[in-house]
This record gives C-alpha cells, structure tokens and sequence, in this order.
C-alpha cells in the first residue's frame, strides 16, 4: 500500500508533466538497426510521460524500418523516405511535431534519468534550455559564457528548445554537419528567446558520429561572419586571434 507521502510525490511529478506540456524528440535515422531499440527503449522508459517520438528515416536498406514497425505503437509519426542530409530530415521532422518543446536525438544516443529531471524544470515558454551530455564517460560541457558560445556551443543533444523556435526558424541544409551550431549562433542574438543553464546530463551521447569525421567546410567559411553578426565586434576579435593562433587546426 502506498504511503501518504509517495501519493503526494506522484501527484507532484503528475502536476509538472501537466504543466511542462508535452515533448516532442526527433529522431533521424539511417541504417541504425545496431542502435536503435537501445535509443527508443532509454525513452520508454523515462520517468516524464508525455513524450511523443517522431523518426525520420533516410530510406535504410537494414533493419531500421523493421524495428521502427515493431515499435510503431508507440511513434507518433515516422517516414523512411530519401532525404537531402540529417538536417533535411530534421526539418522534415519539425513539421510533424505537436509538442511544446522538441528535442533531437541521434539513434546512437541513449537517454538518461536526468533527461526527464530537466523536462520538468522547463518552465519558461522563451528559454532555450541546455544541460550536459555524457561522451565516452565524461560529462560534458558545463554552463557556457558568451564567448564559449560563440566558439563550440552547447552540444545538440544537451539542448531543449520551446517550439516557437522552429515557428520562425529551420536548421540551414547548406551546412551539412554544424547547422544546429549555426542556429544556436543565431539564437544567442534574438531577443525573443535566452539560453537557460540546468546541471543535469541529458544522454549518453555517442561521440563517433559525422561530426567527429568530417568537417563542414562552408560553415567553417562562414563561421566569423556569423559569430560577428550575432555577437558583435569584441566577440569577433576574440575569436579571429584564436583563429590566428590556432590556424593549424581547422576545427578551432
């Protein structure tokens, strides 16, 4: 029989899923049979029940669309369709969301408790919230400054947007591997919205992705004018000396 006080505590997490409103998570596929039951079952089993799953298949030639059908009763939405890259797919995704804030996930990326602990702290409908990841057993990255967001930025995975960011914007396909990068650039100036730090480790972010073997060329051209744009002349030069000092490394 449960207690008064387990009763009270159920009631409380009942009100703040009520509340906090529902959660749409994105997820792009290709090919991920290896991966993803792992990725859907760390979001059965999430303690915040009002979730909704949207996957967005590239057309996989494995098992990908079979798992999908095997867990079609609890998708809300999902194609297997060609598509013109991840952040296509994202776009594709964004437009067959109901919830209240949205969430991206890769299929190699697993859930962890404190994802549904942040869910239920999301309280403001113009904060872009961002915790932690875990990669390779580390939690990563902290609360970020200014000028940290302008250099690397929170990790995608790390971030819950409200939905009215995807109401005026969609993730920009001409960068093929940092458009979410691109787009927290851009939000760190719209005064509608402001980034909002919470101490919790979102998911066990796998590391090994396309990010971490290629590297999108037209974003790095274009990388200072954007920081520039949104930050301003300071922010600019601070990171054009690190450039300079750090001109052997592309990535820098």
């Amino acid at each position: 029989m449960k207690s008064f006080i387990d009763v009270v505590k159920e009631v409380r997490v009942s009100n703040a899923q009520r509340t906090n409103g529902m959660i749409s998570i994105i997820i792009v596929t290709y090919n991920a049979d290896a991966h993803l039951q792992a990725c859907l079952n760390s979001i059965f089993n999430q303690k915040y029940a009002d979730i909704e799953i949207i996957i967005i298949d590239g057309k996989s030639t494995d098992d990908t669309v079979k798992i999908i059908k095997e867990n079609q009763h609890h998708i809300a939405y999902w194609e297997s369709e060609k598509d013109s890259g991840v952040y296509d797919a994202m776009n594709k995704g964004i437009l067959n969301i109901s919830g209240k804030w949205v969430y991206f996930m890769g299929a190699d990326d697993v859930l962890l408790p404190g994802f549904s602990d942040m869910v239920m702290e999301l309280t403001n409908p113009s904060g872009i919230y961002y915790g932690n990841v875990i990669a390779q057993g580390t939690k990563k990255l902290g609360e970020l400054t200014k000028y940290q967001f302008a250099k690397f930025g929170p990790y995608h995975q790390a971030i819950i947007y409200p939905v009215t960011v995807f109401d005026k914007y969609k993730f920009n396909t001409g960068y093929k591997i940092s458009a979410d990068f691109a787009l927290t650039l851009r939000l760190c100036s719209d005064k509608a919205f402001h980034f909002v730090y919470k101490d919790y480790a979102l998911a066990d972010f796998n590391p090994t992705g396309l990010s971490a073997n290629q590297l999108d060329i037209q974003f790095q051209k274009d990388k200072a004018g954007l920081i520039f744009d949104n930050f301003g002349l300071k922010t600019w030069m601070r990171y054009k000396i690190h450039k300079l000092k750090n001109r052997q490394n592309p990535r820098a």
